[in-house]
């Protein structure tokens, strides 16, 4: 009789054995039946998001790629202080800098938004260093794709601000306070004219006058015209002594520690800019 309840003991144990290998299979099973789940779910969330960032890409390509003349009847006032060819260019920065950056921008453009934002500060330094001055470009590609008049109505502005001695501040209050793509609130110069008590001394009677009259609106479409006829491929354009860099010079990608680098090589022997543009209304 012992002997039979060990027995019964042993194979009870070994029974229970059995029953928690079992369970630990089944759970362990589950378990990689989980992480399976799971790591397809990230495949294919990763696969949406790669897929709404090329269609956001190729929305940005084709809105970059309208069409708009704005052709504007009326005589073509540039704005005090414009440079370079039929007075399209808004200086920054010493003129005698020994490297120029020619920038091509929309005010309405998210990309050109995210272009600033992003090295403001780094440009900003390189100006007040001497290294670089800056050309500014308008062009207003995205109200002939999108519809509306914000491109158009804020390159005015800004030309407005350039009058007064306050572009570069003017222009980056509309960077900062862009609106989006689709939502064309720069169309409404009550809203330029709010924007331009940000910037110190610039909402004058008139700065307002300039925005509501369109003072520079034929200049506008004059500059349009000729980034049209540049064959450019879209906004932002950056050209660093002519040469693209944006998004890429050569085979690096644009960085803050690459604009540096690139201007550094560029200036190399050179010496340091010194001579401020003419004032404004000069």
């Amino acid at each position: 009789m012992p002997p039979r309840f060990v027995a019964a003991g042993v194979s009870e144990n070994q029974d229970g054995s059995s029953r928690a290998a079992r369970d630990r299979l089944v759970q362990q099973r589950e378990r990689e039946k989980a992480r399976e789940r799971r790591r397809r779910t990230l495949i294919v969330s990763a696969a949406v998001v790669g897929v709404l960032a090329l269609a956001a890409v190729i929305g940005l390509i084709a809105a970059n790629a309208g069409d708009d003349d704005g052709d504007t009847a009326g005589p073509v006032v540039a704005p005090s202080g414009a440079t370079g060819e039929q007075s399209l260019t808004i200086p920054v920065g010493a003129t005698d800098a020994p490297s120029t950056l020619t920038i091509w921008e929309d005010f309405r453009c998210p990309v050109c938004a995210q272009f600033e934002n992003a090295f403001r500060d780094t440009i900003a330094e390189l100006e007040k260093d001497g290294q670089l001055k800056v050309e500014y470009h308008l062009a207003t590609i995205i109200d002939g794709n999108m519809g509306g008049s914000g491109s158009a109505r804020a390159a005015n502005a800004a030309a407005c601000a350039q009058d007064a001695g306050a572009f570069p501040a003017y222009h980056d209050v509309l960077y900062r306070n862009q609106p989006a793509e689709t939502d064309d609130a720069f169309g409404k110069n009550s809203k330029l004219i709010e924007l331009a008590g940000e910037v110190d001394g610039l909402d004058t009677p008139e700065f307002r006058s300039c925005v509501e009259d369109g003072k520079h609106d034929a200049w506008v479409a004059a500059s349009n015209k000729a980034f049209g006829e540049g064959g450019f491929q879209g906004t932002p354009t950056a050209l660093l002594n002519g040469e693209s860099i944006f998004p890429k010079k050569g085979n690096e990608q644009i960085s803050v520690d690459n604009l540096k680098k690139w201007v550094a090589e560029a200036n190399k022997g050179k010496k340091a800019g010194t001579l401020s543009p003419s004032p404004a209304g000069s």
